[in-house]
């Protein structure tokens, strides 16, 4: 059993220690599904992995156990082993299966507003929205560090895999958000935990949310905008008819509305002269790591301490609960305006500190790089290569066009007024910081990309 499940975690889209020497250190269940058919059992278990380096995380397995081979699961299939509590049993990925996901439908929907226990496992739920029972599951197959099915065009349940113990801030922040009515969030409709018995806390499993069925991406519709543009070489951004600005003003006062929902429903805090010079510290040791991956960003080494040097020197600072990990790519545009998802923060970063408060104007940095970053992706992924459509230069220059132009309009509704030079500092050094971050990045996944951070860097030097 250990081998086949260490095979089936090393293999799956979404275990993020891939290149990682790791071993499986242990597996429990922490929860059985209410209810189900005769010959099927469907579990929870978390596989707990140890890595040669140091260091440990918890992946969720939801498994189906069959008393019978399911041909129709072959594709899922995860091993054949003799369980204690089940004997003999085909064992399948449970969120392939339709049949054992209607357990999780069954079960949220069994409860109406608060939380109802199972077998330890704990289903919430949200009042306000009746689940439809008589749809399918679909499994989404694009997700990676996380997973997610469909249940017809109802309800979206979010399914963790990489989990740790304490509040997940994806849920915390969505119920908040969702019990004060905010139209810029998919509204929360329940959550699954559990109180583990070996960390003696609570760790949150998966989150049921609206399906916004008829969204589209965000970042999708960036690049249409932008191949937009490329394609009408004798047009400025204004004036195609892809033109993204409006967009890009409807998203930063939708940013703006979720900022001040935020301030409203958790904590506003001030961070210390101290807290901030800390900060700045920590930026600027990224910034020494990252110049042994990027000897490109020596030439920019001077002006980026500089910025962090201003940013040092602001002393106490306003923070609030933020997004954390905010770009085009987080965002969802509906019939009804801009959503925003995933309040997880930075995945690779600690669970306590994704829950620290920060400065809004994180977020707001990490959509500005994002529409920088969007012409340029157009252009690498080999847009125009025909000479006639266009020089490189030219369509430099146009994505240089498309980016500030959106930025620009993004901004403006954000701040609804003129930046004060504190603001200014403030946004400065967090795009500084993520484009360090960027450059090393591509330096180790796309080497042909790490131009786009560095000339980035280069331009914010010129401004």
């Amino acid at each position: 059993m250990s081998d086949t499940l260490r095979d089936f975690i090393a293999n799956a889209r979404w275990f993020g220690g891939k290149g990682r020497d790791w071993t499986l250190t242990g597996i429990r269940r922490v929860g059985e599904l209410p209810d189900p058919p005769p010959g099927l059992h469907v579990t929870i278990e978390l596989a707990e992995l140890t890595y040669a380096g140091g260091g440990t995380e918890l992946y969720q397995l939801p498994l189906a156990y069959y008393s019978e081979h399911q041909e129709r699961l072959e594709h899922a299939s995860v091993g054949e082993w003799h369980d204690d509590a089940f004997g003999h049993a085909f064992v399948y990925d449970a969120l392939h299966d339709r049949q054992a996901m209607g357990l999780w439908l069954r079960a949220f929907a069994e409860v109406t507003d608060g939380r109802v226990t199972r077998d330890r496992l704990a289903f919430h739920r949200v009042e306000g929205h009746e689940l439809d029972l008589d749809v399918h599951s679909t499994l989404f197959s694009g997700e990676q560090s996380n997973s997610s099915v469909a249940f017809g065009e109802d309800s979206l349940m979010k399914v963790f895999r990489k989990v740790t113990p304490g509040v997940n801030p994806d849920i915390s922040i969505h119920e908040v958000l969702t019990r004060a009515g905010s139209e810029h969030v998919a509204a929360l409709y329940g959550w699954l935990d559990v109180v583990d018995d070996e960390a003696d806390t609570t760790i949150q499993l998966a989150m049921l949310q609206q399906f916004l069925r008829t969204a589209s991406d965000g970042w999708d519709l960036a690049l249409s905008s932008v191949r937009n543009l490329f394609a009408e070489a004798d047009l400025h951004a204004e004036e195609v008819g892809g033109d993204f600005a409006g967009e890009a003003s409807r998203l930063g006062t939708a940013l703006a509305e979720t900022h001040a929902a935020l301030a409203a429903h958790f904590p506003v805090t001030t961070r210390s002269a101290a807290e901030t010079a800390a900060l700045a510290d920590a930026m600027r040791g990224r910034l020494d790591a990252a110049l042994d991956v990027v000897p490109g960003l020596g030439e920019h080494a001077d002006a980026l301490r500089a910025t962090y040097d201003a940013l040092a020197a602001l002393g106490e600072l306003e923070v609030q609960q933020v997004h954390g990990d905010l770009h085009l790519g987080q965002t969802l545009r509906t019939v009804k305006g801009w959503k925003i998802v995933d309040f997880e923060g930075e995945p690779a970063k600690p669970l306590a500190e994704r829950m620290l408060p920060d400065s809004p104007w994180r977020d707001v940095a990490g959509m500005l790089r994002s529409f920088d970053y969007a012409p340029r992706v157009v252009m690498m992924t080999g847009f125009a290569a025909d000479p006639a459509e266009g020089t490189e230069e030219q369509l430099s220059y146009r994505a240089t066009e498309w980016s500030a132009r959106n930025s620009s309009a993004f901004l403006a509704a954000y701040a609804a007024h003129e930046l004060t030079a504190e603001e200014q500092t403030l946004l400065s050094a967090y795009v500084a910081d993520k484009a360090v971050y960027e450059a090393v990045y591509e330096a180790r996944n796309r080497p042909t990309w790490v131009g786009i951070p560095l000339d980035a860097l280069a331009r914010m030097e010129q401004a």
